[in-house]
């Protein structure tokens, strides 16, 4: 009995810290974010236009729609179905217990990993479903943001604590739109879709078996030195999830990849390796490709040049979003308006959906209503994305990308660069500074190592070069200048010694003659 009643108690507490994570993590969803009517919206690589005659702004939880034209009306359902159908990710809980930890959560530290997920997602169902595919059902979760997040909290709480008191099992507190997603009249093409929309959500579920779940990313993340409850960075995600694609065993998955960029670099013969490796040589076609590209913005704040930069990625057919945020919270950045962000927020803590059974609930996994966010106060930290279906696309992507790069940048190097070859013929290791190293002892070579390598400067290969060029010239300087004074005091000591001698023999002999 007293254990019961411990374990009573512990579902109590369990409830209480959820409502918690809902009122700490997700009071902002409920605020609404408005558009102008006379600039355009970019969205992952589409244009949409709300302009009007009449001046002002819009707001996209459906407050401000009644007074629009039918021909506005018709683009901002257009934009909000858009939005709506892209896959959101976000804190969850109660789900199984993370191995080697006793989390059962993610809130609070997992903000990055779920901007990451959100990325690969999109780029999956560019691959699977294409850009034009919409969620048949997207419009049908406006109702659930006309009741605060709040409120929606309180009901769960309480409803929690009846169940918990009568003994019976919690009690889901659905939408109603929820039950008309089970069944449709529908075609085969809008059947095909479906079960891929489902998939592509399955493998992002949190539980131990789902390729790119919470808890694989986590595994996969220790090989970096990082353990569930640590906070990941936007460059960290990026070869996580390059791991879990490249360890992914459903043969859907096996017609993609994902290629992440060393230094800043993209190497075009790594990635077109990369999309002809299919361990079927009788296989004809190719690997799409996601390439994720780490880079930062400025320095310790982000550096407004590079705003035109971001707007043109964004804007680009290619682009599957930005992994980035704000400092400590990560967002998944997926458009623009003026010099405002468009994100998803995965700061709302939901409750576990077991996306194992047939026909789960989808709503959940599809956010209501788009968020903004001014450039200035995005951190520089930040990782980009780009899908190609084929080589032909991947050459197309990089010039397009080269030009934008050269157009929006104001200085000599570009924030990255496309470089033709692989990344093992720009290695230190085959230049012949490295032979260099051989003029040294062992333990001049690690010294100068633990010098180098304390101070190398996070940028392209061709600027580390020359920092360890410049570090063996001065080492080179060190040793010079160090010969030059032991041979300066020797020659000061020798002409000393030997101008003294000389007038001692003098006198000497002076004082003979006398």
């Amino acid at each position: 009995m007293e254990a019961t009643g411990t374990d009573e108690v512990e579902k109590i507490k369990s409830k209480f810290m959820s409502a918690w994570h809902n009122m700490k993590y997700s009071w902002v969803l409920k605020t609404k974010t408005y558009f102008s009517r006379n600039s355009p919206v970019f969205l992952l690589g589409k244009c949409y236009h709300f302009k009007s005659d009449e001046s002002g702004e819009l707001s996209t939880d459906g407050s401000g729609f009644d007074q629009i034209s039918t021909e506005i009306s018709g683009n901002v359902e257009e934009f909000r179905k858009d939005f709506i159908s892209r896959v959101w990710l976000t804190y969850r809980e109660e789900f199984p217990q993370i191995k080697g930890s006793a989390l059962t959560t993610d809130c609070g530290w997992g903000c990055t990993l779920r901007t990451g997920q959100m990325l690969l997602a999109q780029g999956l169902v560019l691959h699977f479903l294409g850009r034009a595919w919409i969620w048949p059902d997207a419009l049908d979760i406006e109702n659930s943001d006309s009741e605060s997040w709040t409120t929606h909290t309180v009901k769960k709480l309480t409803a929690s604590f009846e169940a918990s008191l009568t003994a019976e099992r919690e009690p889901k507190i659905l939408s109603n739109h929820h039950k008309g997603t089970l069944k449709r009249n529908c075609g085969d093409s809008e059947m095909r879709n479906e079960v891929y929309h489902r998939k592509i959500i399955s493998w992002f579920g949190d539980s131990p078996v789902a390729a790119f779940g919470l808890h694989q990313l986590i595994e996969y993340g220790k090989k970096s030195g990082k353990m569930a409850g640590d906070w990941y960075g936007p460059a960290v995600v990026a070869h996580i999830l390059r791991k879990a694609v490249e360890e992914a065993r459903d043969p859907e998955l096996q017609g993609v990849t994902v290629y992440v960029a060393q230094d800043c670099t993209v190497y075009s013969s790594d990635v077109i390796d990369r999309q002809c490796s299919f361990m079927d040589s009788e296989k004809a076609d190719t690997k799409a490709v996601i390439i994720l590209v780490p880079v930062r913005l400025g320095g310790e704040r982000t550096n407004m040049d590079y705003l035109e930069f971001v707007k043109g990625i964004l804007s680009l057919e290619y682009c599957v979003g930005i992994i980035g945020g704000k400092p400590k919270q990560s967002y998944y950045f997926a458009g623009f308006q003026d010099d405002s962000l468009i994100y998803m927020d995965p700061h709302y803590c939901q409750s576990f959906v077991d996306v194992s059974i047939k026909d789960f609930p989808l709503e959940s996994f599809h956010c209501p209503s788009p968020k903004k966010m001014s450039f200035k106060k995005m951190d520089p930290s930040c990782t980009i994305g780009f899908y190609c279906r084929s080589v032909q696309d991947f050459e197309k992507a990089s010039e397009e990308i080269t030009k934008m790069l050269k157009s929006s940048s104001k200085e000599k190097y570009p924030l990255f660069t496309f470089v033709k070859g692989h990344s093992r013929d720009y290695e230190f290791a085959s230049s012949p500074l490295h032979e260099e190293n051989d003029l040294f002892s062992e333990d001049e070579k690690k010294r100068l190592k633990r010098y180098v390598s304390s101070s190398l400067p996070p940028k392209g290969k061709l600027c580390w070069k020359w920092s360890i060029f410049i570090k063996i010239m001065m080492f080179y300087m060190l040793i010079v200048f160090k010969m030059s004074f032991i041979n300066v005091l020797t020659n000061y000591f020798c002409s000393s010694v030997v101008g003294r001698v000389s007038r001692y023999i003098v006198l000497a002999k002076t004082d003979g003659v006398a």
